[in-house]
């Protein structure tokens, strides 16, 4: 009798430790898949190469595939600068060069024109470690604008410099200066063209309407920008732009706006803005966001969404964001047909899309 009982208590005891050792796995499985679905990103890129009325019906394959492939050789700039340890300022800037070098892209070589024929370029970068920031507006003749704001933001103690002294201090720090022509695209030219002969025709059917009243609504508008988190926790942001077709009287969006078309700030994100340029620099958009994170504890998903469909939207503007926050989460937010963009994370997944309800 005392055997049984002393048999019935060693397997009560080692059924108890089993039952122990498998509640303590679960225990310890449960918190590892949780941690898993929320993965620090050591770096994370994410480019636009403008909003608008981009459909697919409108879009030639050859058209599309060009804007793929540069879209694809730009971000993977910025992805090899940041996979090797170089700073998110490093390629937010080089990302930019390859998207102000194509003509595809309303930014540098493809930047439409003004109402008088001419080509004004502008640009901002801001660096989220020290809310540094850089821009510059209205020029002319600099061949790369993004790398005049980020000269103007380390080499001076100003925030924007426009126009002949931008372009003025661009020479003394001896970035590429080039006559205007080289910014004339036929396309680009063309647009111009249509635009103006659209006014005098409305013109000559109401008396009203005067080539002094532009109906922003019909020009076409777009901008390139990037935002990026490198190894080292810090982020950047950066735009360029050649602003609205048939723009008038040095008229500047918000692209070299500091808040409006670019903002970038380690606690919470980096921001580049692409749209109607009027009503980003009335919402504040980069920063709103950015705002929106750091005092409602909102996320950049969420953050992006109410500025964008809400705020914007409900002044009567459109466009949209990139962005990045500090844990490498990745945002493409607009209101629009479509928006140009591309992203990449440290795991090295590569998306590129162009419409509106491209997965």
């Amino acid at each position: 009798m005392k055997q049984l009982l002393l048999y019935s208590l060693i397997i009560f005891g080692l059924l108890a430790c089993e039952n122990k050792t498998t509640q303590s796995t679960i225990d310890y499985e449960s918190p590892k898949d949780s941690i898993s679905e929320n993965v620090k990103r050591d770096f994370a890129i994410v480019i636009h190469g403008g909003a608008g009325t981009i459909l697919k019906k409108n879009m030639t394959d050859e058209r599309e595939k060009a804007y793929r492939e540069t879209l694809e050789e730009a971000i993977r700039t910025g992805y090899d600068i940041l996979k090797n340890g170089g700073s998110s300022l490093d390629a937010v800037t080089k990302t930019i060069n390859v998207m102000e070098n194509s003509p595809l892209f309303n930014a540098g070589k493809g930047a439409v024109f003004t109402h008088e024929g001419k080509n004004e370029l502008d640009a901002s970068i801001m660096d989220g470690k020290t809310l540094n920031a850089g821009a510059s507006a209205g020029t002319t003749n600099v061949k790369n604008p993004i790398d005049l704001a980020r000269a103007v933001m380390d080499n001076s103690p100003h925030v924007m410099l426009s126009g002949e002294g931008a372009e003025e201090f661009a020479s003394e720090q001896g970035l590429e200066i080039v006559d205007p022509s080289y910014f004339f695209t036929q396309s680009r030219f063309d647009a111009l063209q249509r635009i103006i002969e659209s006014e005098k025709t409305q013109l000559d059917h109401n008396d009203k309407h005067t080539s002094l009243e532009p109906d922003l609504k019909r020009f076409k508008y777009g901008t390139v920008g990037c935002a990026a988190l490198d190894k080292n926790g810090n982020l950047a942001a950066g735009t360029s732009t050649g602003g609205m077709t048939n723009k008038r009287w040095g008229r500047i969006g918000d692209a070299p706006i500091i808040g409006a078309g670019t903002y970038a700030n380690n606690a919470t994100c980096a921001i580049s803005s692409t749209g109607w340029g009027e009503y980003f620099i009335r919402s504040m958009v980069a920063h709103d966001i950015s705002a929106l994170m750091e005092y409602k504890g909102m996320s950049l998903k969420d953050a992006a969404h109410t500025v964008i469909h809400e705020k914007v939207a409900g002044l009567g503007g459109d466009g949209g964001i990139v962005g990045v926050d500090k844990d490498g989460n990745i945002a493409m937010e607009f209101n629009t047909e479509g928006m140009y963009r591309a992203s990449m994370d440290d795991q090295g997944k590569l998306v590129i899309e162009i419409y509106k309800d491209e997965n």
